[in-house]
Parts: structure tokens; sequence; C-alpha cells
């Protein structure tokens, strides 16, 4: 999807210029995928831009920085209010917030001893991530070929940058063949999530999510919906979904803080 530019990026703890916004090309996370971000959306409401879950999501972000055993440089109150400062700065009602943090220039070599840890968030309208036909006509699924991380491999629970490669194969294989979204199965053969959702299986009375243990990201969203569907009286199952269980499912959804 074209990004649409805006005013500023917030760039280790100073609003810079859009144009500005740049990193050396030895910059070690662009070579060994040692970064970590989060992606958020905000909705207008009648007070204002209103970040949805804004601290889980830079929580999410600090433990992916933890498991990766990348020093952050800010607090978590910091960077939630750097990220409300930008979205403020942008005028826009609705928007995508990006925050990254990854291992800028200095240090080349696959240590990350001496490496600094760098920050910026961005922020942009963004549309429907699976286009403006999928919540009303739903989307098309493929089994990917591609399987998702093994946790001994790369741990699925740190949003990092090197992970998306895996999901990247898995959505181009899914798009060339004519399909929306791959949901990608972990080494057991059991369904992890999508490749960049969690997946929903089940009847109008209960629902299944797959547990971490499958190689899912914590998804944010993925939380609500357990909470909201909880509170309406459906039941949710945290529990392993088969491939076999998807083709007997009687409805299939997915959800992320992108797709929504």
């Amino acid at each position: 999807m074209p990004i649409t530019p805006t005013k500023h990026i917030w760039m280790n703890g100073e609003l810079v210029g859009w144009q500005d916004a740049k990193i050396h090309v030895l910059s070690h996370s662009l070579h060994y995928g040692t970064g970590v971000f989060e992606g958020i959306r905000t909705y207008a409401t009648d007070n204002g831009p209103a970040v949805f879950r804004l601290t889980d999501h830079i929580q999410r972000l600090y433990n992916s920085a933890k498991i990766l055993n990348m020093e952050m440089p800010y607090s978590v109150p910091e960077i939630v209010e750097a990220c409300k400062l930008v979205v403020r700065d942008s005028g826009l009602p609705e928007c995508y917030v990006r925050p990254i943090a990854y291992y800028g220039y200095g240090e080349i070599g696959l240590s990350t001893a001496d490496c600094t840890t760098e920050i910026a968030i961005a922020v942009w309208p963004w549309g429907a991530y699976l286009g403006d036909d999928a919540l009303t006509k739903g989307v098309r699924l493929k089994i990917s070929s591609w399987a998702r991380h093994d946790h001994n491999i790369m741990p699925p629970a740190s949003k990092t940058t090197g992970n998306y490669a895996n999901s990247t194969l898995a959505k181009m294989e899914a798009l060339r063949a004519g399909y929306d979204e791959a949901i990608m199965l972990n080494p057991a053969g059991l369904v992890s999530e999508c490749s960049g959702e969690n997946i929903f299986a089940g009847t109008p009375d209960l629902l299944v999510t797959p547990p971490l243990s499958s190689g899912a990201l914590p998804g944010i969203t993925q939380d609500s919906v357990i909470s909201i569907a909880r509170d309406i009286g459906i039941d949710v199952v945290i529990g392993d979904l088969a491939r076999s269980d998807l083709y007997i499912a009687q409805e299939i959804f997915v959800c992320g803080t992108a797709t929504e």
C-alpha cells in the first residue's frame, strides 16, 4: 500500500521532517533484521483521536526488545507520550502509528554488544489492510507451504523485523495464487496464525484460537476479541487447531491491529 507522508517523524527524541527521517545504509538492523516494531491504529472520536490500546502495544514493543536483548533508551511511558505527540502533530483524525526500535550505524557483524539502539515513530493514514471489500465480502485464505517459525529457531513472541521475511514469503505465495492471505502452520502441522494476523475458527457459540505455543504472536486485538466474545456469551477456547478443523469450521475470521 502506498504511504501518504505526514509532516514529521519522531526520531530519538526529536520531531524531524518526513523527508529528513533517514538512516545510514550500514545500519546494523538493515543488514541483520535486528529491529522490533509495532503497528497501532488511531480512531476518530468526539473527543479527538483515540489510540487503540497504546500502552499495551508499547509494552509489547519492549517485550520484543527484551527477547532480542536490545537495550531501550527510553521508558515505556516516554514512548507512549512520543506516540501521542506524533499523532497530534499530524492533525489526522485517524491514522496508523508505527514505532520501531533498531540498531543504527557504528557496528557491523552479528554481535550487537556495542550497537546503539535508535527509536523512530511515524504516523500516516492507512485504510483497510486487506482491502475495502474485506469487511463486507470476506477474504480468501490459503494454507501456506511455508511453516511458521519454531520457538527454538526464531522467537515468534518477538515482533522482530527479521521474523517478517517468513511472513512475506507466505503472503506473496498466497497473492500469486489468487488469495488474499496465508494461513501458516507450525512445524508440528498445527495452525499458528496468518502472515500478519491472528486467526479464530468455530461456530456462533464457540470460538477457538491457537495458543502462543503454536508460534502465534501475542495479539492485542486477539485479546480484545476474546474479552468481547466472552462478555456477550460466546465461549472462547485458546487451544490447538488442526488443519482439518478449518475445513469443518462454520466460520473463520482473522484479526490484528492493522487488519482490525
